[in-house]
């Protein structure tokens, strides 16, 4: 399959979102890929429960049954609106199947607290832009977005390294035609992605598949790429975790934490 450079993944149709066929997954060409439905989730949420004062401190995206490439609705709830917290959830819907979740907790915006608190370092990696052009995909599924892999020293890599992996995103494609994706919703779609960064062995085929992906936010990202640092992987009796920190130009913002199964390995 050939990637259309700049297609929306999905244009709308009534209150339904019909998917074009690079929205594939690379376990099946007939399957969705997960990232999106973070997407997708993201997006409803910030649409109908977004606000000005609010941060989206976290998301929690269920993935917990595969869908094929036809139209979905998304379905939204708001559970609390508190004066300084807001939570709310969403459903995907692939006719009259729920096929993800979404749970988020909005946090109002404020002054911060006086005093110094230990935090994460900011990453020394060099940018997207000090690396040049992304390198081709080497596999038989064309990533829609770029990816620039680095080893610990920043020197461009790929799936063989054997240390902490990191790696810059950048989606090439819009989620919803007519729409620019927000920080938030970019975020949330890159998400997917600390799965196989953090998941993956040596130089070898994955053998986990994501069954959610619980992302936590300080601030938004400051530009399209967005950083991950692969910095925990456990796995026993075919179920892994794994831990990611998010970075940016700026430093890190958030990170996510995913849990995989076992599946046959991806060719």
């Amino acid at each position: 399959m050939v990637d259309i450079a700049g297609e929306p993944f999905f244009r709308p149709d009534g209150n339904l979102l019909v998917p074009a066929p690079h929205a594939s997954s690379p376990w099946s060409p007939q399957m969705m890929h997960g990232r999106l439905f973070g997407g997708l989730l993201a997006r409803s949420l910030e649409i109908e429960h977004g606000a000005e004062d609010f941060q989206f401190a976290r998301l929690t995206v269920d993935l917990f049954r595969s869908a094929q490439l036809e139209p979905v609705r998304v379905e939204t709830q708001r559970v609390r609106d508190g004066r300084r917290i807001r939570v709310a959830d969403a459903t995907i819907y692939s006719g009259e199947k729920a096929v993800a979740r979404g749970s988020a907790v909005l946090l109002r915006r404020g002054e911060q607290p006086q005093g110094e608190v230990p935090t994460t370092p900011p990453w020394s990696m060099p940018t997207p832009a000090e690396l040049g052009p992304p390198p081709a995909s080497a596999g038989q599924w064309e990533p829609p977005f770029n990816i620039w892999m680095l080893d610990e020293s920043g020197v461009p890599t790929d799936w063989s390294n054997a240390g902490a992996r990191r790696a810059w995103l950048r989606d090439t494609h819009d989620l919803v035609e007519g729409e620019t994706m927000t920080p938030f919703v970019r975020t949330a779609t890159a998400a997917d992605f600390a799965s196989p960064l953090a998941n993956m062995p040596k130089g070898g085929a994955l053998g986990f598949i994501n069954a959610d992906y619980t992302l936590t936010l300080s601030r938004m990202p400051s530009t399209p790429e967005i950083g991950m640092e692969a910095t925990g992987h456990l796995s026993h009796d075919g179920v892994a975790t794994a831990s990611t920190t998010f970075q940016d130009a700026e430093g890190p913002f958030g990170y996510c934490n995913v849990t995989a199964v076992a599946t046959p390995p991806m060719a």
